[in-house]
């Protein structure tokens, strides 16, 4: 969907790598290597996004870091245009709502970095989860958003022995509640 509103291909990635997750940051040669794409290319428009105040920017050292510009008066609205096109809000209603008592439920891997790999990769965490249900909406929810969806669900005392593991990863959380 975005594809059709922004003919740039570099300007969908670059607002998909800073809107999906907005907590992410990065600089000009490391988006390059990450997109495979020429550092003009990306300069062009790293610099247009952040003309426009999309993106605000800082110097660490001799790099400039680019982040999505959470003062920004569209930035919300970015934000949901980012998510619904990459079918993140159909994963959040359709397949947590309906699954029990979650507690906590987040995205790792390539989406939770902003990258469109194809494949979201789901943690679910809470208490008898019906996992009939879960594997029910999941092929549902795949088929209308056109990506794969890889889960894993987990009780909280699983949770709590691998946390350190999953804190060590950039993960984008859908879904919080009580004391995890």
């Amino acid at each position: 969907m975005l594809k059709t509103l922004i003919t740039s291909e570099t300007r969908v990635k670059l607002l998909m790598r800073f809107f999906l997750n907005p907590a992410m940051s990065g600089y000009l040669r490391q988006l390059a290597k990450e997109f495979g794409e020429s550092t003009n290319s990306i300069r062009t428009e790293l610099n247009k996004l952040t003309e426009a105040k999309i993106l605000s920017v800082e110097a660490q050292g001799r790099n400039k870091i680019y982040r999505a510009n959470r003062e920004h008066p569209l930035f919300e609205d970015i934000h949901n245009i980012v998510v619904k096109s990459m079918g993140i809000d159909k994963v959040a209603a359709d397949i947590i709502q309906k699954l029990g008592n979650v507690e906590v439920a987040f995205i790792r891997g390539d989406y939770a970095v902003g990258k469109d790999s194809g494949l979201i990769d789901l943690v679910v965490v809470g208490d008898k989860i019906n996992i009939r249900e879960l594997e029910r909406v999941r092929e549902k929810t795949e088929k209308l958003i056109d990506r794969k969806i890889s889960c894993l669900v987990l009780t909280k005392d699983e949770f709590a022995r691998l946390k350190e593991n999953f804190e060590r990863e950039p993960t984008l959380v859908l879904l919080k509640s009580g004391g995890l």
